[in-house]
């Protein structure tokens, strides 16, 4: 009598799934196969030959200038996910100890600037870092500088907006982890006489862990995919790979290249995070059984 209610749950369950798996098939596979197949065309356009080729991907990597974007942008994506962590993970466990009537509407000044448009917060921070803009008019005022200085088109305010864009999703990741680690641990190391440095190094940094990996993966995938930040805050002198992808397919229409960058970006990508996980792994199952008897 089990093995039919088994059977009617896997069919219900497949059910329920099909438009979420058919969507994703849909929307995300098949262009990402459409995607790769052209990065294999040889030529600068579709529409110039068929065949295929891994001449676009030796054009990249026999490229110094390519190799060296693609070596800066995860530069830039790792220190704006070192930033966002170091200003995430106090503001995430703070949020996370709040009484729930108080964390609700404080989540929501944290979500609110991922309600705005990102054309219109780059522009917002194309005004504020502009020569007459805010930080401009401030420093002088305060004598700190004696004229206006050019802070736009520079790499740490490409890496500044960044991080104002990002930091919410590592704030809610660590947050959510937090929550669910029971403040009774805390009391308990209190009462062994460990001080709070040693209560937040030894019990809850460990146990956050998942939450800072997840929110770290995050920052650091939409950081180095980032194009319109780049392109807009750091002109013609700050270059990071997804910006020059961009600009290669919409401006060029060379989608070969542009495809094969595309991917050198996943695959490299993808490669790096599974690296970090793994490491940040192994060293949770080691600290596990040092810590077990």
């Amino acid at each position: 009598m089990k093995e039919p209610l088994f059977d009617r749950r896997i069919i219900t369950a497949s059910l329920l799934l099909a438009p979420m798996v058919l969507l994703l098939i849909g929307c995300l596979v098949v262009p990402l196969l459409g995607l790769l197949r052209s990065s294999f065309l040889p030529g600068s356009h579709l529409l110039e030959g068929s065949g295929f080729t891994l001449d676009q991907y030796v054009r990249f990597f026999s490229d110094s200038y390519y190799t060296s974007v693609l070596v800066e942008t995860f530069i830039d994506g790792f220190i704006v996910s070192l930033i966002c962590l170091v200003i995430g993970f106090p503001t995430g466990y703070s949020l996370a100890r709040l009484p729930p009537s108080a964390r609700r509407w404080r989540t929501l000044i944290v979500i609110m600037p991922l309600t705005l448009s990102l054309v219109v917060v780059v522009f917002g921070w194309l005004i504020i870092l502009g020569r007459n803009g805010f930080v401009n008019s401030l420093l002088v005022t305060l004598g700190v500088i004696p004229s206006p200085r050019i802070f736009l088109f520079t790499r740490p305010a490409v890496m500044i907006v960044l991080v104002q864009q990002f930091l919410p999703f590592m704030i809610l990741s660590v947050m959510s982890v937090i929550t669910q680690i029971d403040p009774v641990l805390e009391q308990a190391a209190a009462n062994l006489r460990a001080n709070r440095f040693t209560t937040f190094r030894r019990i809850i940094i460990p146990l956050a862990v998942p939450g800072i990996l997840v929110g770290f993966n995050l920052v650091f995938v939409l950081s180095i995919s980032a194009f319109i930040t780049p392109r807009l805050i750091g002109g013609n002198r700050v270059v990071m790979l997804g910006s020059l992808i961009y600009e290669r397919i919409m401006s060029e229409l060379n989608w070969p290249s542009g495809a094969a960058m595309a991917f050198v970006l996943f695959v490299s990508g993808l490669a790096f995070t599974a690296a970090l996980n793994a490491i940040a792994g192994s060293r949770i199952i080691i600290g596990r059984g040092r810590y077990a008897l």
